[in-house]
């Protein structure tokens, strides 16, 4: 996780529509910054932000009346800083929750969607909670999933512009999701992706069993998965980032060198070194643009 005491530090202010040049420099007076810069119509940087705390709640307030996403980022650090980036796929790397899209082929999203929401918020254990709503997929043919995929994922805003700037700054990506494989690896095919980990579910005579075969892929797995990539390719923590925005993505996100909470529950938001919440995933790019 990010730390804030000899640094310099620029604060990133994003935001799905421009902003008027009087509010962004009520912004960059907040943080004493003496120079803002353009990076696009709707992202700017002020340099030399001063990050001390008090200063921080009040860019907080400031921004949600806004609705601005804003983060203070290590002044050089750009995309080529890291070499790992680890994602979580449902609601993050694609706007919807697998799952319950499969469970509405069963007339049963509903639900299966209210236990994913308490399970995403922090409310369930997360391993019981996916035991439990896979248990009521039985029955469901295998080809199904399929028409999952084509007919109901989309890549969320910015993915393929993220996806594209990691490959150019030589970032590897790792998709890791509490979801199933069967979507992970399509889109590891799809997108040119690094790796791809998640639970797979278990099939017999082509229909679903209800039942998961393996680890179970949780928060701790994802964690412990970040570490194992970032050891196998020779990285500190400092050059890996990590996206999600769920509970069960809080630990990856901590050993992340920079957790960033992507559209996330409040929880993971308040606990996260960035979060977004109203750009896409090319936000991520703008955070750290070459200077």
């Amino acid at each position: 996780m990010l730390g804030f005491l000899t640094m310099s530090f620029n604060l990133i202010v994003q935001r799905a529509e421009p902003l008027s040049m009087v509010d962004l420099a009520d912004l960059a007076v907040l943080v004493d910054a003496p120079t803002i810069e353009v990076l696009s119509d709707t992202a700017w940087r002020c340099l030399n932000a001063n990050v001390e705390a008090s200063v921080r709640e009040e860019v907080r307030e400031l921004a949600a009346q806004l609705q601005c996403d804003w983060a203070f980022v290590e002044a050089g650090r750009d995309l080529s800083s890291f070499g790992l980036w680890m994602t979580d796929m449902d609601s993050t790397l694609i706007e919807i929750e697998c799952i319950d899209e499969i469970a509405a082929l069963l007339g049963i999203k509903d639900q299966v969607a209210a236990i994913t929401e308490r399970s995403m918020a922090g409310e369930l254990d997360f391993a019981e909670s996916l035991t439990q709503r896979v248990a009521l997929l039985a029955g469901l043919k295998e080809t199904s999933l399929r028409h999952v995929y084509d007919s109901k994922v989309t890549l969320t805003p910015g993915t393929e512009t993220l996806v594209a700037a990691c490959k150019a700054a030589g970032v590897k990506i790792g998709l890791i999701s509490g979801g199933f494989t069967h979507f992970t690896d399509r889109l590891k095919a799809q997108l040119g992706l690094d790796y791809a980990i998640a639970n797979t579910l278990e099939v017999k005579e082509g229909r679903l069993t209800g039942r998961l075969v393996g680890e179970i892929i949780d928060a701790q797995a994802k964690a412990d998965w970040l570490i194992k990539l970032r050891d196998q390719l020779g990285l500190t923590a400092a050059q890996t980032f990590a996206t999600g925005d769920g509970a069960n993505d809080l630990k990856m996100l901590e050993v992340a060198g920079v957790g960033i909470a992507f559209h996330a529950k409040p929880i993971v938001c308040h606990q996260a070194d960035m979060a977004l919440s109203y750009v896409g995933l090319d936000g991520v790019v703008r955070l750290f643009a070459k200077a």
